[in-house]
């Protein structure tokens, strides 16, 4: 009986060192005083003279949240299966931490920025759920100043304003699809390939089959991309494409009946990244081009017209260490390469083009707690041509005063913005 009940405890104990888990609970809090001001300009895109308009310009102070890290709560845990293998789960909500709210949609706590369960092990993980994308990996990485508060990644801000305009967004998030995607099935490489890392990401549309409309069911909102990359010693450098649907023209109206016309527009996004370490000063740097491309095709005369924007960017930066300080300066650029179309094949095109400087100063006083100081200036030419994707404002809700549809008004020229702030991690 005695040997019995050994051998039953023994196993007992083999079998909880098999199963031994851990959950996290972590997070943080970023808050501070911020200042923006935009500035439009008059223009006039018609033959004839018009009295110019003054300069007109919006500002806003505020108790701003996330200036230099995104504040969040989250709950992460591991599960060791035995033989290698582990199971995983990740729920992470974002917080606007100056009301109290959440970031979820109508200010609710959601785990809206990642919510996942993965399966690990010598073969690399499995995740499936709501993840970032590998092409923000690429924005947030190669960026001294991430991509947030006044100083945040120029290439994000037009990536977001993108997606944001022309979608396919969801009732989550407008950003979906940049930022992070929902119903996704994502593979990583194993840690132990002497440097390498790299992901591979499939978001499904999830969209209903309809019998009576043809190419059903539509892929609007399917994402798929990867991102391939190289970190030792001093040097990362990474290449990310990602391909997002933001419309799949099976169109239908209020009955149910397809409509007769079939939009298709894609989002295609390639960058490449890297940084190098020299102890003394950090370089970063980022290549990306964006490109807008759609089809529209009138099904009862086969008529199709076709563009394909580009969004051309770059960006360098530069973080020094300075003690227990951190100075970080940046440069960035987006050109706006406008395609009229098939169907205007004669019409002037109408680029754009914005450029932003960014110059900050972290001071950590613990580990977990930083003060930080923070400022952006954003420059854009001809922006009347399109300004709600490049007039990239430094933050706020002031934004700018636009008007006149490209014909003649106002038009974005300029943005200033400034950080002063705390941030503690947990």
């Amino acid at each position: 009986m005695k040997k019995t009940i050994a051998a039953a405890v023994a196993l007992g104990c083999a079998t909880a060192a098999s199963a031994q888990s851990s959950v996290t609970l972590f997070g943080a809090l970023d808050v501070g005083v911020s200042y923006y001001s935009n500035r439009s300009t008059f223009y006039n895109n018609t033959a004839r003279p018009i009295t110019p308009l003054a300069s007109a310009s919006r500002s806003q102070t505020v108790l701003s949240s996330s200036n230099t890290t995104p504040s969040r709560l989250g709950f992460r845990g591991t599960e060791d299966l035995g033989g290698g293998l582990a199971a995983g789960f990740w729920l992470e909500a974002g917080l606007v931490n100056d009301t109290g709210t959440g970031a979820g949609p109508g200010g609710t706590i959601a785990f809206n920025r990642r919510s996942t369960v993965s399966l690990s092990g010598p073969f690399g993980e499995v995740r499936l759920g709501r993840d970032f994308t590998p092409t923000y990996w690429n924005d947030l990485v190669f960026s001294a100043f991430g991509t947030l508060g006044s100083g945040g990644s120029l290439l994000s801000s037009v990536g977001r304003n993108l997606q944001v305009t022309k979608g396919p967004g969801s009732v989550v998030a407008a950003t979906d699809n940049y930022l992070q995607t929902s119903n996704s099935i994502g593979y990583f490489l194993p840690a132990d390939l002497g440097g390498f890392y790299g992901q591979l990401q499939y978001a499904l549309p999830e969209n209903v089959k309809q019998s009576n409309v043809p190419g059903s069911p539509s892929t609007k909102g399917r994402f798929a991309g990867g991102r391939l990359g190289y970190a030792s010693g001093a040097l990362d450098v990474a290449v990310a494409y990602g391909e997002s649907t933001a419309a799949d023209g099976i169109t239908v109206n209020a009955a149910g009946a397809p409509t007769g016309i079939n939009l298709q527009e894609k989002i295609k996004t390639l960058s490449i990244g890297a940084s190098y370490n020299f102890s003394v000063v950090k370089l970063i740097g980022e290549l990306t081009q964006m490109r807008d491309q759609s089809r529209s095709v009138v099904q009862a005369s086969g008529l199709a017209t076709r563009e394909n924007d580009k969004y051309i960017g770059a960006l360098v930066g530069v973080s020094v260490p300075i003690g227990a300080g951190l100075v970080k300066a940046s440069y960035a650029r987006v050109k706006f390469d406008n395609d009229p179309g098939t169907s205007a094949p004669f019409a002037t095109r109408q680029d754009a083009s914005t450029q932003k400087v960014s110059v900050g100063f972290d001071y950590n006083l613990s580990k977990r707690t930083a003060l930080y100081a923070t400022a952006g200036y954003v420059r854009v030419k001809d922006g009347q041509n399109n300004p709600v994707i490049m007039g990239g404002a430094t933050g706020g809700t002031a934004g700018y005063l636009s008007t006149g549809n490209g014909v003649s008004g106002y038009a974005p020229r300029s943005s200033t913005g400034y950080d002063v702030g705390i941030r503690h991690t947990f």
